[in-house]
């Protein structure tokens, strides 16, 4: 079955003042629909055409050569704002929830200095891309990608990631990335990212803490 951009599950203004309507449009409904088109016409007529995206990236050296470059960008394109549509809510902020707030202050120290190696990241991605907190397979890692490439793409299990691309922000936030990356943590939905980390801990076999 062809890939098909998911609803949004809130109102398109439903994340203002920190992300706006206009801002949320245009990345839905034109942005993540052309990740959706291109993925879906590079892998027409392969066996790789009805498997879930996630398999699809994580065996992408599998994927025909002359279709590997657009099934990279687009089918990652393609999950990672899956992904970013579901961990973001008009109810967000606030305090990890779960065994992901023990995880997160053994690892990095409390939730500030996540959002700090987070931000961080994102920063200083040169160009387009994004910031991740993933399940390495042993706990929890913090490092940035360019352009739509996914963590499944190194067997990592994407648990919250921020889209550092300008058709993300610049509406709103023009050059200023910075500004729009602290924005972001008002939107975060933690029970989303939550049910992330126990999921792959689940999948890993890993303890919780």
């Amino acid at each position: 079955m062809p890939y098909e951009v998911p609803p949004l599950p809130y109102d398109y203004d439903a994340l203002e003042p920190h992300i706006d309507e206009q801002t949320m449009r245009l990345h839905h409904d034109k942005h993540h629909q052309a990740y959706v088109d291109n993925a879906n016409k590079a892998l027409e007529g392969t066996e790789w055409a009805d498997r879930p995206v996630e398999q699809v990236l994580g065996v992408l050296d599998l994927v025909p050569e002359d279709k590997r470059t657009a099934v990279r960008n687009n089918a990652g394109g393609h999950a990672n704002h899956t992904l970013f549509w579901e961990i973001m809510s008009p109810d967000g902020g606030g305090e990890p929830e779960g065994e992901l707030a023990p995880a997160i202050n053994e690892v990095f120290g409390g939730l500030d200095d996540l959002k700090q190696r987070l931000n961080d990241a994102g920063v200083k991605r040169f160009g387009s891309g994004w910031t991740w907190l993933v399940h390495d397979g042993t706990g929890l890692a913090v490092y940035s990608t360019a352009n739509q490439d996914s963590p499944i793409m190194q067997d990592d299990i994407p648990l919250l990631g921020i889209d550092v691309w300008e058709h993300a922000y610049y509406l709103k936030y023009q050059n200023r990335r910075p500004e729009y990356l602290e924005a972001w943590w008002n939107v975060v939905s933690w029970p989303a990212v939550a049910e992330r980390y126990d999921r792959a801990v689940s999948e890993v076999g890993a303890p919780a803490t």
